[in-house]
């Protein structure tokens, strides 16, 4: 089957999370003119009731898709500790609280973490485009790093600060976006994105 391509010139991102519109802004704007949001347009948020990454993320494109008419990228993502069963997850955002309180979901990480445990972790990205006729393209980057702690720097976003990232010293956290938009978990999931949907 092949892949749909995105011919439009708006794409509404299904988020509410201003970091988030920012990040993609910055890895799609050569090829979308506007990005309007879904939290700017007044759409729900849906509840996500998916059990990965990739369901939530269909779940979160569709709803928007469908009730805006228009196509939706969704991003669900989240980090994965190895040795808390790769907790938190899907559930990584809600481990901030409705406050959205990630220097408390940051210290519940390290509070979970058996004494003297791996600190092995990994950061996934699960992206969809959804049209309202319900045709959906998800793709997914995933990066494995080590945690940190205590938390450094304030650039990025959620658990940034705690994650250093492979072959690196410095936390996504201590990163110059640019630099975290090359190679993160998202910027991944974003390559191959437009070379399914926009080439």
């Amino acid at each position: 089957m092949t892949n749909r391509k995105f011919t439009g010139d708006t794409l509404i991102i299904a988020t509410h999370n201003k970091g988030k519109v920012k990040e993609i802004a910055a890895l799609l704007g050569d090829h979308v003119a506007h990005f309007p949001t879904a939290g700017e347009l007044g759409l729900p948020e849906p509840e996500e009731t998916g059990l990965t990454f990739r369901e939530n993320a269909e779940l979160k494109a569709l709803a928007a898709a469908k009730a805006a008419g228009k196509p939706a990228l969704a991003d669900d993502s989240g980090m994965a500790v190895a040795a808390l069963d790769g907790a938190p997850g899907i559930y990584s955002a809600r481990w901030a609280g409705p406050e959205k309180d990630f220097a408390a979901a940051m210290a519940r990480v390290e509070r979970e973490l058996p004494p003297g445990a791996p600190r092995d972790a990994s950061f996934i990205c699960a992206l969809t485009i959804a049209w309202p006729d319900g045709h959906v393209e998800t793709v997914q980057g995933e990066v494995h790093g080590q945690l940190v702690n205590p938390p450094r720097g304030d650039r990025g976003f959620g658990y940034d600060p705690i994650f250093v990232q492979d072959g690196y010293t410095v936390t996504y956290g201590e990163m110059e976006p640019h630099e975290k938009h090359a190679i993160s978990h998202r910027a991944q999931a974003f390559r191959q994105l437009v070379e399914r949907c926009f080439r």
